[in-house]
């Protein structure tokens, strides 16, 4: 039954392999959990008020346990979803200090439905089947560079260098257990890769956090950063279900008024509409379920879904859910339907419950996975032709861009306003599709959202 109903043995995939993959998805976006909250739990409101943490680790796993089964049921992709990282940034930096947390919450809210209209109506669909596939590739390649890069960065691998943008460790060397851990299991991880063991990611993760529970214990003042491999007091906490429908959907427009709101329901919009743009396109890819002409599967479904999160993760006080570029993890580890869903999002679900347990995997442990998994996408690169160079500069900047300004959404728009600017210099304006050209205009807008606010006395 569950073979007809998620294809398995159609895409060449197994059970076993669906269910490792399921579970290395959880292990390396479960860090959610703890950044998350302490994003938003972080930040003050224009009154001076922050959000509950036990609250907001309780809602965070709650969407992104029913957003990622609902994924996998309707759009049947190995695509989970859960708080975007950026999106919660932008929430709490950018709303919360204009106006309450429900007025926050509530653009949120609305900026998801927009999203859904456009899905609902085909228009979200029809912009990305624009895109020619070769700037897909580069988004693919340009999002393994950038996810490698926040292993290393997670890892302690690399920090920010006295008078260098980066160095190696902390001080120009590498020291301390944790970031041992991380280079143990990177290296753990690529021989079982080139020794094409099955579960290598997942076998990886496991394997180093025990050893990291181990050192733990014997070892003193160890710093592990945001997550501690301890084992808890109590492995089950009581859900805290207090931020769920705390919003308010219209509130913002008496506080900052309406010109203001748009701005920032665009600045919403373009991010999380981008960003989930990208992540479908190189996990379905990684996956191999694009067809001939570059498309991904059931993307209608795929994308109201995200619709739909991004209302939830608003109405819950969560920010936009959307799709997590780590579960190209899971994909590392074969899965290829919608049933590695229903383990990522049943993890999920018993996260509620068991918090204490899903927070001893540090991120030096699962960070490995995410320089693998970069390793892996990288494959997309040799599909670009660089010979031409009006496709092959715009897909160098997309994956440039991304990595070196810490942002998906950054290296999307920096290539599709190249590309549609080399077209137009060259004469060929008219073989690029009119959706490239509003999408295009869009970013400019969005890079130069300062002067425009400006301009318009927002500032």
């Amino acid at each position: 039954m569950l073979d007809r109903f998620f294809h398995i043995s159609d895409r060449g995939s197994t059970l076993g392999r669906e269910i490792r993959g399921g579970f290395a998805t959880f292990f390396t976006m479960a860090y959610i959990l703890v950044l998350n909250p302490i994003i938003l739990g972080g930040a003050q409101d224009i009154n001076g008020n922050q959000l509950d943490f036990g609250q907001l680790v309780t809602a965070t796993a709650l969407v992104a346990a029913v957003m990622t089964i609902l994924m996998g049921v309707t759009a049947n992709l190995p695509l989970a979803l859960a708080a975007g990282l950026g999106l919660n940034a932008m929430v709490a930096y950018g709303l919360a200090p204009l106006m309450t947390w429900p007025e926050a919450m509530g653009l949120v809210v609305l900026e998801g439905i927009l999203i859904c209209v456009l899905a609902a109506t085909g228009l979200r669909e029809a912009i990305m089947h624009a895109i020619p596939l070769p700037l897909k590739q580069a988004i693919g390649v340009g999002i393994g560079m950038f996810i490698a890069f926040i292993g290393l960065v997670n890892a302690g691998f690399v920090s920010p260098g006295d008078g260098t943008p980066v160095e190696l460790g902390s001080g120009g060397s590498l020291s301390g257990w944790p970031v041992l851990v991380f280079c143990l299991g990177l290296l753990l991880t690529f021989v079982l890769l080139a020794r094409g063991a099955k579960g290598a990611i997942l076998i990886s993760i496991v394997a180093m956090t025990a050893l990291a529970l181990v050192i733990e214990l014997v070892a003193d003042g160890v710093e592990w950063g945001l997550t501690t491999p301890e084992v808890p007091d109590s492995l089950v906490a009581a859900p805290d279900f207090g931020l769920v429908g705390a919003f308010s959907l219209f509130g913002a427009f008496g506080t900052v008024g309406l010109i203001t709101v748009v701005l920032l329901v665009f600045t919403l919009f373009l991010t999380d509409f981008f960003d989930t743009m990208g992540t479908a396109v190189a996990v379905t890819s990684e996956a191999g379920l694009l067809d001939e002409r570059g498309r991904v599967p059931r993307l209608g479904r795929l994308l109201f879904v995200d619709g739909i999160a991004t209302v939830a993760g608003g109405a819950a006080s969560v920010s936009s859910n959307t799709s997590y570029i780590e579960s190209a993890a899971g994909v590392g580890e074969g899965a290829r339907t919608g049933l590695a869903n229903l383990v990522t999002g049943g993890l999920f679900a018993l996260a509620l419950f068991f918090a204490p347990l899903a927070a001893m995997v540090p991120s030096q442990a699962a960070a490995p996975a995410l320089v693998a998994v970069g390793f892996l996408m990288m494959a997309q690169v040799g599909r670009i032709d660089w010979a031409r160079y009006d496709i092959a500069i715009p897909a160098f900047v997309t994956i440039i861009v991304m990595p070196f300004t810490f942002s998906i959404t950054n290296g999307l728009g920096a290539g599709f306003v190249t590309f549609v600017l080399l077209r137009a210099v060259a004469g060929r304006a008219r073989s690029v599709h009119w959706l490239l050209w509003v999408v295009a205009v869009a970013f400019v807008v969005y890079f130069a959202i300062d002067p425009v606010e400006q301009l318009l006395g927002l500032r």
